[in-house]
């Protein structure tokens, strides 16, 4: 016992040994959780689009009298007539656009009348022509044939994919007398990622248009 109290310090003198292991670990805590505090990784914030406000799918007739023909338009979209082209006067009288401000977008529609066969093959190659023009950056251009015989319409829809500066371009015709085309733009730069919901939304009134187009007889 005498052995074993002589090893331990008095009870009045706390031990400076006890002190040391205990006080040694803590005084390393701040220095060891410092750099925890200080280094974090970053990460990237996902991309945000702003949020578009779609109108209610309404249609009405498309009624001008400077048109051989009508159609079935959107509701929230208002007739722009063609006065100029490039600096020009438009070849016929019934050149216009479909403006819907609310989705920046815009239907750009020229008719031309068929004089004579030479007229309907030089009207249909222009038509092939601005497509691949307008769509160099295209991905893919799908080809979708429009036949009604009963209403004396065909022509072709060109369904475009890719950072195209038209998603959707057309032409119709009776083959003898009528030829219309249309080019769907948007007032903003193309990206496809996020015009994706907008463009497909527009496409339904593109269809709408020349699955209801009727020529004047």
């Amino acid at each position: 016992m005498t052995f074993l109290c002589e090893l331990c310090p008095p009870l009045s003198q706390p031990s400076t040994m006890f002190f040391t292991k205990k006080i040694i670990p803590l005084a390393f805590v701040p220095i060891m959780l410092a750099p925890s505090c200080e280094e974090h990784t970053p990460f990237p914030k996902p991309r945000a689009y702003p949020r578009v406000i779609y109108p209610e799918k309404v249609y009405k007739p498309f009624e001008a009298a400077y048109c051989n023909f009508t159609f079935e338009m959107p509701a929230y979209a208002t007739i722009e007539k063609d006065t100029s082209f490039f600096g020009e006067k438009p070849n016929n009288e019934c050149w216009f656009n479909l403006d819907v401000e609310q989705l920046n977008a815009k239907i750009y529609c020229s008719y031309n009348p068929i004089r004579s066969r030479s007229d309907f093959d030089e009207l249909v190659a222009d038509a092939f022509v601005m497509t691949n023009k307008h769509n160099i950056k295209a991905n893919y251009i799908d080809e979708i044939p429009v036949r009604r015989p009963d209403d004396r319409v065909f022509g072709l829809v060109f369904d475009v994919e890719g950072a195209a500066a038209s998603s959707y371009q057309f032409f119709l015709t009776d083959s003898t007398s009528n030829f219309l085309r249309g080019a769907l733009y948007f007032n903003t730069q193309t990206r496809p990622d996020s015009l994706a919901p907008v463009i497909e939304f527009m496409k339904k009134d593109l269809d709408m248009l020349v699955n209801t187009l009727r020529w004047h007889r």
